[in-house]
């Protein structure tokens, strides 16, 4: 078997653990993902009343908005659900929680983002299916345009994370810096609607603008400007925080803490 399939082998069997641990308390598994359904559908709410008033928000319309929640969410849940340690690697390293990866024959980045699940993220991503269901291109090319988005918006969530986590591996405890969610809070809003030095800080240093302008850039139409400029920030984070990470493993101090993982 090649080494391809063998890593390919080695995620699937981590998510389908991680899954069967979180059906284990099935009552709790589907109220943690409802309740993230409907809180993401009272923002919707909202916006549909504002859209009843106001049809064009800077060129936005309705259906652009609902969108971008489809794909900021859909993105968010991807990330948390099947690579939902990044946003722990800084505490990881910081207590020595490493070791426990790295005695093991399995690329230690992949390992420690596969090892986590969260639950509220699968309700996300179910949301951001119904809301394609409903505002969609329900075509081929619209399926693949949604896909494309989503595995955009996912890999710029897990591998932002990855780059900021790594700086504990230099600078200590990175808790309490720029995460996720600090993306998703941009993320949500048209980009059109920020102006001067946010705008520019949405497209550098903090990538929500690349998520956000995902319904315009790619969805209503292929812009090559914007499309080319996406696929060049995300490879730099895919790339980038790879690099990162194993470069501050280096650096990294053995806890020495024993601990099993299958």
């Amino acid at each position: 078997m090649s080494t391809a399939a063998k890593y390919a082998r080695f995620v699937l069997a981590c998510w389908k653990l991680n899954l069967a641990g979180a059906m284990e308390f099935r009552l709790s598994f589907f109220m943690t993902a409802g309740m993230m359904i409907l809180n993401n559908a009272v923002w919707l709410f909202f916006w549909q009343i504002y859209f009843h008033r106001f049809h064009l928000v800077n060129g936005w319309q309705v259906s652009d908005v609902m969108m971008l929640w489809a794909v900021t969410a859909g993105g968010f849940g991807l990330a948390n659900a099947f690579f939902g340690n990044a946003e722990n690697i800084g505490n990881l390293i910081i207590t020595g929680q490493l070791d426990t990866y790295l005695v093991q024959p399995k690329p230690v980045l992949l390992h420690v983002l596969i090892s986590r699940m969260s639950v509220s993220a699968l309700g996300d991503f179910i949301f951001s299916l119904i809301v394609f269901l409903f505002f969609g291109q329900h075509t081929w090319i619209g399926i693949v345009k949604f896909a494309g988005a989503l595995l955009l918006s996912m890999l710029i969530f897990v591998f932002f994370s990855v780059y900021i986590q790594s700086l504990a591996f230099y600078v200590g405890n990175v808790e309490g810096l720029v995460g996720q969610e600090l993306i998703v809070t941009f993320a949500t809003y048209p980009t059109d609607i920020f102006r001067g030095l946010t705008k520019v800080l949405l497209f550098t240093v903090l990538p929500a603008g690349f998520i956000s302008y995902l319904p315009l850039g790619l969805l209503r139409e292929v812009q090559p400007l914007f499309f080319g400029a996406a696929l060049g920030v995300t490879a730099l984070l895919v790339c980038g925080g790879t690099a990162l990470f194993y470069h501050g493993l280096k650096r990294y101090g053995s806890g020495n803490m024993m601990g099993m993982r299958k």
